[in-house]
């Protein structure tokens, strides 16, 4: 025999705001299916029942009202900022290097290449390491494109 649903019960105003959430505009499909099973849990339904209205599996369903038991609305809603990895260049050292694109290449060189860029910012000291990726990434956000430019390289006067 299965065992009764844990009652399940909504603050009124945490009703009201996931009401308005739903009329609302566009929003992310995952916070309306949350706000959704938070009120069907609501009218006395059990998790296995609310998993199939919904799409979430049965215990997807008990983390969410746990959520909200725990920690409110905001969290039974919306998950929790990641941390992410921290930059790896700071705000001076992308200008240097953007300086750098902007200048002429190397002697010999027609045009700057990703590569050559991260190897002339090491070995000019402009920053203490590079990779070719993030110089690429630092590159398409300010939309230089270096390696289209082409430089007429001229052999010395004999």
């Amino acid at each position: 025999m299965a065992r009764p649903p844990k009652p399940f019960h909504l603050k009124p105003n945490d009703k009201k705001a996931l009401q308005e959430l739903l009329k609302g505009g566009v929003q992310q499909v995952r916070v309306v299916l949350r706000a959704l099973t938070l009120i069907q849990l609501d009218t006395g339904l059990s998790a296995p029942k609310v998993s199939l209205l919904v799409g979430f599996a049965a215990p997807a369903v008990r983390v969410i009202a746990q959520r909200y038991r725990d920690h409110g609305l905001e969290r039974a809603l919306y998950e929790r900022q990641r941390k992410g990895h921290a930059e790896l260049l700071n705000a001076a050292e992308k200008q240097r290097i953007i300086a750098l694109v902007c200048s002429a290449p190397p002697e010999g060189r027609a045009h700057w290449s990703v590569r050559l860029v991260a190897q002339e910012a090491v070995k000019r000291k402009l920053v203490p390491r590079v990779g070719r990726e993030t110089v690429r990434i630092l590159l398409e956000s300010h939309d230089l494109k270096p390696w289209r430019e082409k430089n007429v390289v001229r052999g010395g006067t004999r």
